[in-house]
């Protein structure tokens, strides 16, 4: 008796970007189940000029006999035609298929592999060092106290399932699922040392409700539409193609459910006394991001970039995180963080002198210095959008 198929898996050609994707599980037991997908390969091959690309970055198993089938035609193709140029599109997360297509660089170099991850994140490494886990529990406690009120207004309430895409962390997914009791949540980000520290707080806090999951933002291997509320906090702002993320929240999200951001605008960040220094400093941050294809003025931008993901009845507002929300000294702690991995590293590694780096430092200083002062006053602005997959 013939064993049944383990494959489920969909292909689609792109012919605007010249692009054939592969998504879901490939594990053929005879040749013959892949004829309708060979068929496809080989017309699109036979009608590109210049890179074909095939996009395999969702195909989270593959067989040898599909891998046979697939490097056949591709290998095939390069071959009869050396002005052909295929790139297999990997990703990190499934780290198999970069090794896996790799391989066929050394049959015919006009195929080639890249993985996606390492250009599609330039900066984040300098997010993910182990030291700024602390102080990114407390940026978290001091936004929450505004968002635990402000996530309602956007459609959050009891027994919705959730996902939480680039859950860092893991903190917020912690106080979510407390607070607003979800009948599923599911937390996903591509730092598997963050993860690794999510588990451990959701263990220490006895909470065994919410599935941590490893995965490409961009890429997610999640089923459509499965969530009736996505959030994705202070996270479109680090990545240098924010529409691609959005377009997979669209995805994951139930019609008629809703996406919610958080991003900010950091010139924005205010203190008194010594305001001038901290606006010329907030300011050049806002440069030292952008040259790291980051974009930290990204906060007002989101209604723009979400009306054009497809979203409608998009709601925006801002709040001020400040001295005065709970104990000044936690928002001194965040500014010391913060002037010593932005100024003490990336700074630093964008090649700044001396005199810049000192008076950058500077304007740290007196931000913190202004959220001590007796009389002073220190801000950080965060803004929120959400907005509603159509029906």
């Amino acid at each position: 008796m013939a064993k049944p198929s383990q494959s489920s898996f969909v292909v689609k050609y792109d012919d605007n970007n010249q692009e054939f994707s592969i998504i879901g599980s490939m594990r053929p037991q005879d040749v013959s189940e892949l004829e309708a997908c060979t068929k496809l390969l080989e017309t699109s091959l036979a009608g590109v000029r210049g890179t074909f690309y095939v996009n395999v970055k969702r195909l989270v198993r593959l067989n040898n006999i599909a891998f046979h089938v697939l490097a056949g035609s591709l290998v095939r193709a390069c071959s009869e035609r050396p002005d052909l140029r295929v790139a297999v599109i990997t990703s990190s997360v499934v780290g198999w298929s970069t090794r896996k297509f790799g391989a066929l660089n050394k049959v015919n170099p006009n195929i080639v592999v890249e993985e996606y991850d390492s250009e599609f994140y330039p900066g984040q490494s300098f997010l993910e060092e182990g030291e700024f886990i602390p102080i990114l529990r407390t940026q978290t406690k001091m936004t929450w106290r505004h968002e635990r009120n402000i996530l309602p207004r956007h459609g959050m309430r009891e027994g919705l399932t959730i996902a939480d895409i680039c859950c860092g962390i893991g903190d917020f997914a912690v106080l979510v699922y407390k607070e607003f009791k979800p009948a599923r949540l599911v937390a996903l980000d591509h730092s598997r040392s963050s993860l690794g520290y999510a588990r451990k707080v959701a263990a220490d806090f006895g909470i065994q409700g919410i599935e941590y999951i490893y995965g490409d933002a961009a890429e997610m291997l999640l089923e459509d539409e499965q969530f009736d509320f996505v959030t994705c906090r202070h996270a479109l702002q680090i990545f240098n193609k924010p529409d691609l993320i959005l377009k997979e929240l669209f995805r994951i999200c139930k019609p008629g459910g809703r996406v919610y951001v958080t991003n900010e605008k950091i010139s924005q960040c205010l203190g008194e006394p010594r305001g001038e220094s901290i606006q010329w400093t907030y300011d050049e941050l806002s440069k030292l991001f952008a040259h790291f294809d980051m974009d930290l003025e990204f906060g007002p931008k989101s209604r723009k970039f979400m009306v054009e993901a497809g979203f409608d009845d998009v709601r925006m507002e801002s709040f001020m995180v400040t001295n005065l929300d709970g104990d000044p000294q936690d928002f001194a702690d965040i500014v010391k963080s913060w002037e010593e991995l932005f100024a003490g590293g990336m700074s630093q590694q964008r090649g700044d002198s001396a005199e810049f780096v000192e008076k950058f430092r500077r304007g740290f200083q007196d931000h913190l210095f202004a959220a001590l002062h007796p009389k002073g006053y220190a801000g950080w602005p965060v803004w929120v959008a959400s907005g509603r997959k159509p029906a």
